[in-house]
C-alpha cells in the first residue's frame, strides 16, 4: 500500500476542519428558520463514536458527542457512492412521523467526512392533515414503513438493527440457521455497521458465533455480490 505523505494527510485535516467550522454557524441558523419541529445535526465521521459536533433543535433528541444513527451507519457505507437523500419519511422509536434529509460532506479530495442531517416532525402535521383528508374524503397520506433508531449510543444502534432481524425471524440470533444468519448479516452489511471500526467483533459475540465464522459468511456474501 503507498504511503499518504504527512503533509497531504494534514491537508486533508485542514480542509475538513473548515468544512465543519463553516458549518456550524449555519446548523443554528436552519433549525431557527424551521422553528421548535425542525431540528439540524452536524456530524463528522472521523469520529464514529461521537461524530455529532453540532446540533440545534430538539427533534431526536440528539446532543453534541452522540454517535451516528442507523442513517449514517448507511451513509458511511456507500462512501464515495453516498448521495442527497432529501425528504425522506421515516418514524422515530416513540411513534412520531419525521421528515429528514441527509446531506453527505465531503473535503477539497472529495473524501466523505460527514453529514448535514434535517429532521423535521410533522406528526403533528400529518394528524390534521388526516382529519382534513377524512372530512373532504381525500385518500389517506403515505405513511412510513420503517423506523430509526436515533440513539446517541452506537452499541444501542447496532443492537437494534439485530433485534429487528429477531423479530423478523421470532428467534433469537444465536438460533438461526446459516442461510438464515447469511441474510441477518447481509442485511447488516447493507445498513454499514461493518464500515464501524472493531464491528466484527461486537457482531460476532452478539451472533455468538467466532469472527472467524463472521469472515466467513462476509466472504460468501461477497461471491455471491455480481
Amino acid at each position: 500500500m503507498r504511503d499518504v505523505p504527512e503533509s497531504a494527510v494534514t491537508h486533508r485535516g485542514s480542509t475538513a476542519d473548515a468544512v465543519f467550522a463553516a458549518l456550524s454557524p449555519v446548523v443554528e441558523g436552519i433549525a431557527a428558520t424551521f422553528g421548535r419541529s425542525c431540528e439540524v445535526v452536524l456530524h463528522d465521521y472521523r469520529d464514529q463514536e461521537r461524530s455529532v459536533v453540532a446540533v440545534a433543535g430538539s427533534v431526536t433528541g440528539r446532543e453534541v458527542g452522540d454517535a451516528m444513527s442507523e442513517i449514517g451507519l448507511r451513509v458511511l457505507a456507500a462512501g464515495d457512492a453516498a448521495r442527497n437523500e432529501v425528504g425522506y419519511l421515516t418514524r422515530a422509536q416513540d411513534g412520531r412521523v419525521l421528515k429528514c434529509t441527509t446531506l453527505p460532506l465531503r473535503d477539497v479530495d472529495g473524501t466523505l467526512i460527514g453529514a448535514l442531517c434535517v429532521n423535521i416532525d410533522v406528526s403533528a402535521i400529518n394528524r390534521a392533515t388526516g382529519v382534513l383528508s377524512d372530512l373532504l374524503g381525500l385518500s389517506a397520506l403515505e405513511e412510513p414503513t420503517a423506523s430509526t433508531n436515533f440513539s446517541g449510543d452506537l452499541d444501542q444502534v447496532v443492537e437494534s438493527l439485530i433485534e429487528r432481524a429477531e423479530r423478523a425471524h421470532a428467534v433469537p440470533v444465536a438460533a438461526l440457521g446459516r442461510d438464515e444468519r447469511l441474510v441477518l448479516v447481509r442485511s447488516l452489511n447493507e445498513a454499514g455497521v461493518f464500515a464501524l471500526r472493531g464491528a466484527p467483533g461486537r457482531i460476532a459475540q452478539r451472533l455468538g458465533i467466532s469472527r472467524t465464522g463472521l469472515y466467513n459468511d462476509l466472504a460468501e456474501l461477497k461471491k455471491d455480490t455480481p
